[in-house]
């Protein structure tokens, strides 16, 4: 990172501005409060509610190029925080693959580190579906050597975070959900992805 002004763009559906968390911080906001950044360092959440990676696919670049910076001033970084809504579309999981691929190519051509985030667990009746999207995009990502954070995998029988559900609807989780979410980003490369040493507490 050097001495440059860190610029992050959050890309995602409502999961990624933490929809359901009474502190309204989700993942995201947690995870910025326990990352020591050095210098100055901003985040720009950018969700559209139900957005599948279609739609994703075709309004990042638009919305992160305002908020991004001269390449020579600034360090600009990609997370593109997956949602759940491709379990339930008629999107293939070919489509999908094909979605993030494009992300991910355009943002290496514009010189833009990406970081990736998988859809966790929901619904159980979309539960192979989303276990089939997380491994896609898991390979999508590792193809291009990017980092890739499977939250579905580690939740899928975690009970707090299907508790936490529970008291969403099913929905959305909450406080305990996006704690457990920001946990293993935390746990899953970002601090390597951005050069900082991992020395925030656990």
């Amino acid at each position: 990172m050097g001495g440059q002004e860190l610029r992050i763009c959050v890309v995602g559906d409502e999961l990624s501005v933490g929809v359901g968390d009474p502190k309204g911080l989700g993942w995201t906001g947690r995870v910025m409060a326990r990352t020591r950044f050095e210098g100055t360092a901003m985040s720009f959440p950018l969700a559209v509610p139900g957005e599948t990676t279609t739609g994703l696919s075709q309004r990042w670049e638009v919305e992160c190029a305002p908020r991004f910076g001269p390449e020579a001033e600034t360090d600009n970084r990609l997370v593109v925080a997956l949602g759940r809504h491709d379990a339930s579309s008629v999107l293939s999981v070919a489509r999908s693959r094909l979605n993030l691929a494009n992300i991910l190519d355009v943002a290496d051509s514009r010189r833009i580190p990406a970081f990736v985030v998988g859809p966790p667990p929901g619904l159980s009746e979309d539960a192979d579906r989303l276990a089939e999207l997380s491994s896609a995009y898991g390979d999508v990502a590792a193809r291009r050597r990017v980092p890739y954070v499977d939250t579905f995998t580690p939740l899928a029988s975690h009970e707090q975070w299907h508790a936490d559900l529970a008291q969403n609807g099913n929905l959305h989780p909450g406080q305990a959900g996006y704690g457990l979410m920001a946990w293993l980003v935390l746990h899953t490369g970002w601090h390597e992805w951005l050069g900082l040493p991992e020395d925030t507490p656990s």
